[in-house]
């Protein structure tokens, strides 16, 4: 992307058009099936809403945040709802690489061709992860006819009912039980950003930092991404030595690709998704025993199926995207959660949404009595 430039430096419709083209198809299922499906998610969504605000406590009485709509949607309908966000988030970054780049001629052309082929690959890259996602708070696209959000312009719930089908399926789980445990699960999600009207301010401004933070120079970016395919390929580095365990052979292509400043907005980034998706875990495990009944079943299952994923072909990109990260992230959030809250109790827990300064650091997440420590006995 850094190496492109003109007046379109990323073709957003090829992209989506090459990804609904690739994506895998959803399970089989009737009409009337689907048509059940997405009217018992819907009700699942609605349901949802009470229990994780009556578990998380995180909206106060009399309090009512902004209404944020619920999506059932495909996969198709996910991928149009990312490449908006994308284009949202990426725009600014795009608009400095091509001031950077300037105009002319023959830049007009190279921008022309180079947006179709990275409108390809983003693609492809969605087409990947279209049939692997239940559900998503997507926060930053702009409220659109397809897309609606609130009165504020705040985000909007998608639940994947193909990708819920086809997860449900393989688990051979109760089908209810298990729509009503991914619902709890992203409603979550939508309380986080809802009962917390900094929060997508702030995550927003943390990523613009990071992409401001990008080398605008496609030769510098070039060369990195050489150095990444060479640790990951086992190959030498530049200095002639191998990459030892730890080092970059053991760092996604997004970790390896960023300056030293960007690191520590990564590390900021890693920390806060930690205790957005940790929390998430934790809430679903804290109501499912009330509300779900065959909870320990499916957690167990599902458990399995995030740890080993689909194939070799399935891991290998996970590790190269950095999804095998997300995963880290869900462990150490809710284990985070779990001993916050078992210290101080689920109102002490909640003093983490009072500001960003009040937020985890990344090794906090690793050593929650420290950020109890920071945020508790301090303030005592």
């Amino acid at each position: 992307m850094t190496s492109i430039g003109g007046a379109e430096m990323v073709d957003w419709n090829l992209a989506v058009a090459t990804a609904t083209r690739f994506v895998r198809p959803g399970p089989e299922i009737s009409r009337e099936e689907a048509r059940a499906v997405v009217a018992e998610l819907r009700r699942h969504a609605k349901a949802s809403e009470e229990h994780v605000r009556s578990f998380t406590r995180m909206i106060p009485d009399g309090h009512e945040p902004e209404d944020t709509p619920v999506l059932v949607v495909d996969r198709a309908g996910w991928i149009r709802a990312n490449v908006a966000g994308f284009r949202e988030l990426l725009g600014p970054l795009l608009g400095k690489m091509q001031d950077r780049r300037g105009g002319g001629p023959g830049n007009a052309v190279l921008g022309a061709v180079g947006g179709k082929v990275t409108g390809v690959e983003l693609g492809m890259l969605l087409s990947f992860l279209a049939s692997r996602v239940l559900g998503q708070y997507e926060t930053f696209a702009p409220a659109t006819r397809e897309l609606p959000a609130s009165s504020k312009g705040g985000g909007r719930l998608l639940l994947v009912a193909p990708n819920i089908v086809h997860v449900e399926r393989e688990l051979e789980v109760d089908p209810h039980d298990f729509r009503l445990w991914v619902a709890l699960h992203e409603e979550t999600h939508r309380t986080q950003f809802t009962g917390v009207p900094w929060l997508r301010d702030h995550l927003q401004g943390e990523i613009q930092s990071f992409l401001e933070e990008t080398d605008v120079d496609p030769m510098t970016v070039l060369e990195r991404l050489r150095e990444a395919a060479q640790a990951f390929s086992g190959g030498s580095r530049p200095d002639g030595e191998r990459g030892e365990e730890g080092d970059d052979g053991g760092r996604s292509l997004v970790e390896i690709v960023q300056t030293p400043s960007q690191r520590e907005i990564l590390g900021r980034l890693t920390a806060v998704m930690s205790l957005l998706e940790g929390h998430a875990d934790f809430v679903m495990d804290g109501v499912g025993p009330d509300v779900v009944t065959s909870v320990a079943e499916i957690r167990e299952k599902f458990q399995r199926r995030r740890a080993r994923g689909a194939s070799r072909l399935d891991l290998a990109l996970r590790k190269l995207l950095g999804l095998d990260a997300k995963l880290r992230q869900y462990r150490d959030g809710e284990k985070f959660v779990r001993a916050v809250v078992d210290e101080v109790g689920m109102d002490g827990f909640n003093r983490v949404w009072t500001s960003p300064n009040t937020l985890p650091t990344k090794a906090e997440i690793a050593a929650p009595t420290d950020w109890v420590a920071r945020v508790h006995r301090k303030a005592d």
